[in-house]
């Protein structure tokens, strides 16, 4: 394969992870906005919602990697949540459905766990840290949507949720220490990261509790 094709393949692959962090950030926005919906609160909490939720993870990943806070150089993150939180203020509640935001937060988990890893192993994290990192970066917009809300936090529930994170980072890692191109990597942890947690909330599926 020729050095043009090869660098053809790494752009690529760096535009569609790049693609999942807008994807993670807007799915989390829209989890934050339902919850400030459910809740009856006026658009400003709306917007601070979805924010938080939105750009909440990958803010902990870039300060923990050394990366510059993803946020604070683009316009687009912020710009998505607060359009976000405008589309679902206007869109009448009869129209998401009951379990929307837990499929709106399942679809964030996953792609923020393969972005947050892919970032990780990108400013050089060893491959367990980053692993960790993916999860680390899904599954905290969800925790700050949680504490905002007043609602106990989705990772100290019983159904699967961190485990889906820790797959779909984890097959990341895994496929691309073994040379699977990262787009289809990608592609590949983000679907199986999502489908468990999907099997997870339509089936409640939870992991054997400490019972000693």
């Amino acid at each position: 394969m020729s050095p043009a094709t090869l660098a053809s393949i790494h752009a690529l692959s760096a535009s569609t992870l790049s693609d999942l962090d807008m994807a993670g950030t807007a799915v989390f926005a829209i989890s934050g906005a339902l919850v400030a919906a459910k809740a009856r609160q006026n658009i400003v909490t709306f917007a601070f919602f979805a924010a938080m939720t939105g750009v909440g993870g990958g803010t902990l990943r870039d300060l923990l990697i050394g990366a510059p806070v993803f946020w604070m150089h683009a316009t687009a993150p912020l710009a998505v949540c607060l359009g976000i939180a405008l589309l679902v203020w206007f869109t009448p509640h009869r129209y998401w459905h009951e379990r929307a935001i837990d499929w709106f937060d399942g679809l964030g988990l996953a792609s923020y766990a393969v972005y947050g890893a892919a970032k990780a192993i990108a400013y050089g994290i060893p491959w367990l840290p980053a692993a960790i990192m993916g999860v680390v970066t899904a599954c905290m917009g969800g925790i700050i949507r949680d504490v905002l809300a007043g609602l106990p936090s989705i990772v100290i529930r019983p159904e699967l949720y961190v485990t889906a994170a820790a797959l779909a980072a984890g097959l990341y890692v895994g496929l691309t220490g073994m040379g699977v191109q990262p787009i289809l990597a990608g592609a590949v942890a983000v679907v199986l990261g999502f489908a468990l947690r999907g099997h997870a909330i339509l089936h409640k599926v939870d992991l054997p509790a400490y019972r000693r």
